[in-house]
């Protein structure tokens, strides 16, 4: 365990190094949810209004979904520098190495929850000069911080999986795409009562829904119910699965 550990922490070094070196993967984990967030705010904040309820700013109705969706554009650059490393031989290379397995995975998914966290914050910093004005308490606040926390960890597990199981760049395409994609067929931008047919049907029931709903209710301080919990179960599944994937998928990893 100890060997792990320091195995874990060294690759985890190394990541970091990478991103201060390349940090265009902040930047785009960010510049994309501010844009969508100055977009619905100064372009289609009337239309906002009319379609969500409960009669608060838009704004507040708005950033918990611009919170996921920073999540979901950060775990891009974690399946992009997996992939690089299975494509370009380095993970053959520490496969080769006195290493634990399982620190090459796990440094890749520190950095990419502590890069991701970090977007996020830059995120609520420019939601709050834009005029976000939520209601949260300390416990609150933790839980926000724990829902976002969890989703990280889930989704940097999968983008593990995919970058270890991808046999080329270019083939990590369709899961990022889709990864992108969920938050905009969610409660993100109007509640899912406004949707029709079987678009409903999959916004009600799609991960990110719930969890948005979970951090919008805690925000607001309304009772938060049952989507706390299953944001919980969502989480803690799609990591299990992610990491069960990503096993496999370094095991069957030939050494040359």
């Amino acid at each position: 365990m100890t060997y792990a550990l320091s195995d874990s922490a060294a690759m985890f070094q190394r990541n970091m190094t990478h991103l201060r070196r390349n940090p265009t993967a902040i930047m785009v984990s960010v510049l994309i949810p501010v844009f969508l967030l100055l977009l619905f705010v100064g372009v289609f904040r009337a239309l906002g209004q009319a379609a969500t309820t409960g009669g608060g700013d838009y704004i507040d109705y708005l950033v918990p979904g611009i919170l996921l969706m920073t999540i979901a554009y950060g775990v891009q650059s974690t399946t992009l520098a997996v992939n690089q490393d299975m494509t370009e031989g380095v993970i053959q290379r520490f496969r080769t190495m006195a290493i634990a397995p399982s620190s090459v995975m796990t440094g890749h998914v520190l950095a990419a929850v502590i890069r991701t966290l970090v977007s996020v914050a830059l995120v609520l910093g420019v939601s709050l000069a834009l005029g976000f004005r939520p209601d949260a308490g300390p416990l609150e606040w933790l839980a926000v911080l724990g829902i976002v926390t969890l989703m990280t960890l889930a989704l940097a597990w999968l983008s593990v999986a995919v970058g270890l199981a991808a046999p080329t760049v270019d083939s990590t395409g369709g899961f990022l795409i889709i990864i992108q994609l969920l938050p905009f067929i969610s409660s993100a931008f109007v509640p899912t009562e406004t949707m029709s047919g079987a678009v409903r049907w999959f916004a009600s029931n799609q991960p990110f829904t719930v969890m948005i709903d979970a951090i919008r209710a805690l925000f607001s301080g309304a009772p938060v119910g049952s989507d706390g919990w299953v944001s919980v179960a969502w989480s803690v599944g799609l990591t299990l699965a992610g990491y069960v994937w990503a096993r496999r998928a370094f095991r069957r990893i030939r050494v040359r």
